[in-house]
């Protein structure tokens, strides 16, 4: 049986924010959900998560419990107050993972899982990587081939601080051997802390093999600790799943000004063009063409769904609907097939049905708008009267005429048509003429 304890009690002093270190998001995510999602992609359902108390209070999200650490006294201490809630398992196995590593994988997890397995006689394994210098991470001391020790960058001498060979805090454990060597840490150290990484040598002078299990990239590992290292980890996160999307059959123009989330859908032989943000679980139907300049959030498109330097969001889009160039469309928008929304229109909590057509400089707000309608330009729904928001209900077949204001509530009927600046404060009978402020029915011609 393998488990998984994930240290996210740190503050992370060096992000300077008010918020939890493993809070703070890497394309649309908490990084500590890229954390949990590689366990689980390994292998490892069984997880418990280390806790501050910001932290504490929204580990539900993440559907996994919490264990609260109220004295931050190091990794040790940390794993220690995991181990007093885990009820000990015989031949059990243990990975220790850290909460703001976003960009470990699930591939490593899984050889993780195992590895002790694979070697007799080995209490524990650790993963190493060859990283840049300088580094915060703590440096692997071998003596020949064997690791000896870890030793920690404030501990370190200068010939150790030279080792580019690091640990990154990533361990798997024979349960028994783990629960035996974190009940005798110490903190005889410079800060007087609790360190799990004194496991090694402890093992190493007992002659139980620790195991070292080199990272890919470095970059799999690479820990968070300010916003730069943020930043880096949010390019490199993008990168990855841009890649992602384009084997999936998305055409991808730009990925480095392309900016996207994981868990999004984007139908095959669609094309990303540059400047455009895709977020929030979208839904991409096959054959659309997005940007450039365009912001997806919270949508569904259908089929053959146009979007050009425009803002869409928590809107449901059908197949064949174009919009833009710089339209906005947001609050539970709804556009049938083969709409067509045009330059600076903005679209709030509507339903335009098929073949409607709203070409330039109008605003829909609580509006309804029929089949085959045709919204003129300067067209506004007044639909706020001060205290509440009203609809406006449109027919079909409706020809709506250049700068109309409807004046909410209000109705038009099947086949109505609208003069050019009118002044809509009543309901409009289906085939009526009305034009004027406040506009009236046109006269009708003799026959």
């Amino acid at each position: 049986m393998i488990r998984a304890i994930v240290l996210a009690a740190g503050k992370g002093k060096r992000m300077k924010s008010r918020r939890t270190k493993v809070l703070h998001e890497i394309c649309g995510r908490p990084m500590l959900w890229y954390v949990l999602e590689a366990l689980r992609g390994g292998g490892i359902h069984e997880i418990v998560v280390v806790v501050n108390d910001e932290l504490a209070a929204r580990i539900g999200e993440f559907e996994v419990p919490g264990v609260l650490q109220s004295e931050r006294l190091g990794t040790g201490h940390a794993v220690r107050v995991a181990l007093e809630h885990l009820e000990p398992r015989s031949g059990g196995r243990i990975v220790i993972a850290c909460g703001d590593m976003p960009l470990v994988t699930a591939e490593l997890f899984a050889s993780m899982a195992g590895v002790l397995d694979d070697e007799a006689g080995s209490a524990m394994a650790l993963v190493t990587a060859k990283m840049p210098l300088p580094s915060s991470f703590g440096r692997v001391v071998r003596r020949g081939s064997a690791v000896e020790r870890i030793v920690e960058v404030s501990d370190a001498t200068p010939a150790e601080l030279a080792i580019d060979e690091m640990n990154t805090g990533i361990y798997a454990f024979r349960e028994e051997e783990l629960r035996d060597v974190v009940a005798r840490l110490n903190a005889d150290n410079a800060q007087g802390e609790y360190y799990l990484t004194d496991a090694v040598a402890s093992f190493a002078d007992a002659g139980k093999p620790v195991r070292a299990v080199p990272a890919c990239d470095h970059l799999d590992v690479l820990g968070i600790n300010d916003r730069t290292e943020l930043a880096q980890a949010r390019k490199e996160m993008n990168a990855r799943l841009c890649a992602h999307y384009m084997r999936d059959g998305v055409t991808i123009v730009d990925p480095g000004t392309t900016y996207v989330e994981p868990e999004l859908e984007i139908g095959a032989d669609s094309v990303i063009y540059p400047n455009t943000t895709i977020t929030r679980l979208s839904r991409l139907g096959r054959d659309c063409v997005i940007g450039p300049n365009s912001r997806l959030s919270n949508v569904r498109l259908g089929e053959r769904v146009t979007v050009r330097e425009s803002v869409v969001s928590d809107a449901a889009i059908g197949d064949g609907v174009t919009i833009g160039p710089f339209a906005h469309l947001r609050g539970e928008a709804h556009l049938a097939d083969g709409v067509h929304v045009g330059n600076f229109v903005e679209i709030k909590k509507s339903s335009l049905a098929r073949g409607v057509k709203v070409g330039h400089l109008a605003y829909l707000g609580d509006a309804t708008v029929g089949e085959d309608s045709n919204i003129g330009a300067g067209t506004i729904t007044c639909n706020f009267d001060g205290e509440q928001k009203n609809e406006t209900v449109v027919g079909r077949d409706v020809l709506i005429g250049s700068n109309t204001s409807l004046v909410a509530p209000v109705e038009v009927g099947d086949g109505a048509l609208t003069g050019a600046g009118s002044v809509v404060t009543k309901d409009v009978p289906a085939g009526e003429r009305v034009a004027g402020n406040p506009a009236r029915p046109l006269p009708k011609k003799n026959a």
